[in-house]
C-alpha cells in the first residue's frame, strides 16, 4: 500500500475521536438551511449522488495527501455508487468561481467548498442555492448560504499556538519581542487564529511586529521575517507566532541567514511532515495536529445526507458574516511538540518511523526518544 493510501486509513482512534467529537455539545438534530434545500430538490433521493469536491491549492501538503482521499474514502464508504467530481483551485479565487459554476451547470447533487476566498466566493454560492445544490462548507467558513460547516476550532488553535508559545518563552517572555506572522488576509481562519492567539500573548510578551501574509506563501513569510529582523534587530526577537508550518519553514531560514546562534522558539500549523522533522530536530518549537478524518467524515457525511434531502445531525450551529444558524461540527485541536509526536502523528498512522526519521534525522530522533 502507497503512503497516500495508508495515509488515507487513518488509525480507528481519529475515527474514535470523531464520534466523541459528534456526541458532545448540544449535538442537535440542525434543520434550517439543510431543511430549505430538501424542499428546493423535492422527494428525498435514494439513487446515487454527484458531489462536487473543491479544495483551495495544492502547495499545503494536507490538501492533497489527506483531506481529499480522507473524503472520497468516506463518500465511498457511504455511498458505493455515489461519484466525487474533484477540482484544485491552486490558490486562485477566481479559477475556484470558474469550478463552482462548472458544478452548477453540470447540476451536481450537492458541494463541499473550501474556499479559496470566503468573500469571492459567495456569488458562486448563492448561484448554487439557487439551484437547489446544497453546499457544504469545508475547513474555510466560506459566505453565502450554505447549508453545513465542519472545520477545527480555530480561535482555540490560536490558543493552542499561543500557551505553547508562552510556556515555550518562560521567563524570557519579557527579555525582548515577539513577531507575529499570520495567515492570508482572505482566509477566514487566518482571523480567527490570529484573534485566538493574540488573546492568549497580549499582555504577557510584547508584539514588536505583525503581519498577515498573502496566499500563505513561505516566501512572503521569509521576507517579512527579514524585515522584522532588520527592523527590531535580532538581539530583540524572542519569539516567533507563525500560523502554519509552511511559513514557519520561510521564517526558520530568514532567523539561520540572520545568523542566530540559538533560534528563537517558532510555532507552526498542520503537522506536515517538514514541520515534525523540523521539530525533531528542535528548530520548529511546535506545531498544531490536526486530526484529519474525523473532519473530512463530517463533511462526507453532510454532504451524503444533504444529497438525500436529509437533515444534518451535528454538534451545534455557527454564524458566517451572511448565514445565521449554520449547522456545525467542530474539531478540537492538538499541541504537537517533540514530547507527543509518539502518541499523536506517528500512533494515528499520519505517518510512519521511517518517514519522519529518515537518515538526515536519524540522530535527532533517537535523541528524541523515537528510535
Amino acid at each position: 500500500m502507497n503512503a497516500t493510501l495508508r495515509r488515507a486509513a487513518v488509525a480507528l482512534a481519529a475515527s474514535a475521536m470523531a464520534v466523541s467529537l459528534a456526541a458532545c455539545g448540544s449535538a442537535e438534530q440542525a434543520g434550517g438551511d439543510s431543511s430549505d434545500n430538501a424542499e428546493k430538490n423535492g422527494d428525498k433521493k435514494d439513487g446515487p449522488l454527484s458531489i462536487g469536491l473543491l479544495l483551495p491549492e495544492d502547495q499545503t501538503a494536507r490538501y492533497e495527501n489527506f483531506d481529499r482521499p480522507l473524503i472520497e474514502a468516506k463518500i465511498k464508504e457511504l455511498c458505493s455508487d455515489c461519484t466525487v467530481t474533484y477540482v484544485n483551485a491552486k490558490q486562485d479565487a477566481s479559477v475556484q468561481q470558474q469550478q463552482m459554476n462548472s458544478m452548477i451547470t453540470k447540476k451536481v447533487d450537492v458541494i463541499i467548498l473550501d474556499a479559496v476566498d470566503s468573500k469571492a466566493i459567495s456569488g458562486s454560492v448563492q448561484r448554487a442555492d439557487d439551484a437547489g445544490i446544497p453546499v457544504v462548507a469545508y475547513d474555510r467558513l466560506a459566505e453565502g448560504p450554505i447549508s453545513a460547516y465542519t472545520s477545527f476550532d480555530n480561535e482555540e488553535v490560536g490558543r493552542v499556538q499561543g500557551r505553547a508559545l508562552l510556556e515555550a518563552l518562560g521567563d524570557s517572555a519579557d527579555d525582548g519581542q515577539i513577531v507575529m506572522m499570520n495567515g492570508s488576509p482572505t482566509d477566514p481562519n487566518a482571523a480567527m487564529f490570529k484573534a485566538g492567539a493574540t488573546s492568549v500573548l497580549e499582555g504577557e510578551v510584547e508584539i514588536g511586529k505583525s503581519y498577515d501574509t498573502t496566499n500563505w506563501e513561505p516566501g512572503e513569510a521569509n521576507k517579512n521575517m527579514n524585515g522584522a529582523i532588520a527592523s527590531l534587530g535580532k538581539d530583540n526577537i524572542v519569539g516567533v507566532y507563525s500560523a502554519n508550518d509552511g511559513m514557519a519553514g520561510g521564517i526558520i531560514t530568514a532567523l539561520k541567514s540572520a545568523g542566530f546562534g540559538e533560534l528563537p522558539p517558532v510555532t507552526g500549523q498542520d503537522a506536515e511532515l517538514a514541520g515534525v522533522q523540523r521539530i525533531v530536530a528542535g528548530e520548529q518549537y511546535m506545531s498544531v495536529y490536526k486530526p484529519y478524518k474525523p473532519e473530512a467524515d463530517a463533511a462526507a457525511e453532510m454532504a451524503v445526507a444533504l444529497g438525500r434531502g436529509e437533515d444534518v445531525t451535528a454538534e451545534t450551529t455557527i454564524d458566517s458574516p451572511t448565514t445565521k444558524g449554520v449547522p456545525a461540527t467542530l474539531i478540537k485541536p492538538v499541541s504537537l511538540t517533540v514530547d507527543n509526536l509518539e502518541e499523536t502523528v506517528l500512533k494515528d498512522g499520519l505517518y510512519t518511523l521511517e518517514e519522519v526519521c529518515t537518515p538526515e534525522f536519524r540522530e535527532a530522533c533517537e535523541k528524541a526518544g523515537l528510535m
